[in-house]
């Protein structure tokens, strides 16, 4: 799946938000996709993308000479940049959206997906995101907001999420946050005030002691921001996620991780067990974290079994069904998105095939030994 595609631009001073069409009629959406050399409807549209080369004294945007746009459907939001690069915000056919609020982060993971730049990058994301919103359609049932962390936008990240409860009211918003910028009650106090009952906050916690949770996401006192962030959230009536990844530093103490969330944190909504992603910072830390999942499976049953016995709505991510013990079936869910989740050809025999959630396309760097069909007849 391509989320950014490149060309040569002309006459773009500033960046460009918009819907695309091909559809030279359709003058509500912003940006029109060509493959002729000129047209006087070319003047409806903010500017124009084209796989054709254009030479041009138009006083028009143009990208042109682009390899591919067939990624794009009718309704896609893109953002067009000075240089040419075309990145696409929002796929109007997909149920996984996500909007990135920032590359900068205040952690350090030693298994982030995506490692944090250190440039300021507020003006740039906010600018793009408050033009892009408003063309989000209505009915769009979910969106994730992720990064680096969020939060760092400052009053910034409350626009955005106050925005985004006036333009999309019915739209369930998944926020990935670190939490700790909620460890200063005045923000969560902020979030709270918005009182968007469609936001979910989903915080990791890598371990029921300090000393690891600080050593995985790699920053001084990182477990008491994040405790601390939570029971701030939990008093403004903010709906909570525990995100757990499975690898290497994290098992050992799975078990008691579990025990600690249930006596310490019982008010969260939803606790997800997380399968490792084989990208960004991964690689680099791979002796550190890699396990096969078949190898931890006895605490992590051990770890869901005793929250779910209890009451607490439990999950695990980014898993296949092969590596999972029958017991767990009922837990797993098909959470990887759609442009990085693949099924290796193994996986094409397996009885279990559409209720398996697959694999990252990273995956094919590094997985389990044991992906194999199930079985049935």
């Amino acid at each position: 799946m391509i989320l950014k595609t490149k060309g040569s631009p002309y006459d773009i001073n500033t960046p460009i938000i918009g819907r695309v069409t091909r559809i030279p009629e359709n003058i509500e959406y912003e940006i029109f996709i060509s493959e002729t050399i000129f047209s006087k409807t070319w003047y409806k549209f903010k500017a124009v993308l084209s796989t054709v080369k254009i030479i041009s004294s138009l006083e028009i945007p143009i990208i042109h000479s682009i390899e591919k746009l067939d990624h794009l459907d009718e309704g896609d939001i893109v953002i067009i940049n000075t240089d040419g690069i075309i990145n696409t915000i929002y796929r109007k056919n997909s149920d996984h959206n996500f909007l990135l609020f920032t590359e900068r982060c205040n952690s350090n993971c030693l298994m982030c997906s995506q490692p944090p730049k250190d440039r300021d990058d507020t003006d740039y994301f906010f600018s793009q995101y408050s033009q892009a919103i408003p063309l989000i359609p209505k009915d769009c049932p979910e969106i994730g907001i992720t990064g680096g962390e969020p939060t760092l936008l400052g009053n910034r990240f409350l626009k955005l999420i106050k925005q985004l409860k006036e333009e999309l009211p019915e739209t369930e918003l998944h926020c990935l946050t670190n939490g700790r910028s909620f460890a200063w009650e005045n923000v969560a106090q902020k979030v709270g005030e918005i009182d968007h009952k469609r936001l979910m906050l989903a915080v990791p916690l890598y371990a029921d002691v300090y000393h690891i949770h600080d050593y995985i996401v790699q920053a001084k006192d990182a477990f008491n921001q994040t405790i601390q962030g939570i029971y701030n959230l939990a008093k403004y009536g903010q709906r909570i996620e525990i995100r757990i990844v499975l690898h290497k530093q994290t098992i050992p103490r799975l078990a008691k991780l579990a025990k600690f969330i249930y006596k310490n944190l019982p008010f969260v909504e939803h606790i997800a067990f997380m399968g490792l992603e084989h990208e960004g910072y991964t690689s680099f830390n791979i002796d550190k974290l890699w396990i096969d999942p078949v190898e931890y499976q006895q605490e992590l049953t051990e770890a869901v079994s005793y929250l779910s016995d209890f009451g607490m709505n439990v999950s695990i991510y980014n898993a296949q069904l092969c590596t999972l013990p029958e017991n767990l079936w009922k837990y797993s869910r098909k959470s990887i998105s759609d442009w990085k989740n693949i099924y290796f050809d193994e996986c094409n025999k397996c009885d279990l095939l559409d209720q398996c959630g697959g694999m990252f396309a990273s995956g094919i760097k590094k997985h389990s030994d044991f992906i194999k069909a199930i079985y049935f007849s």
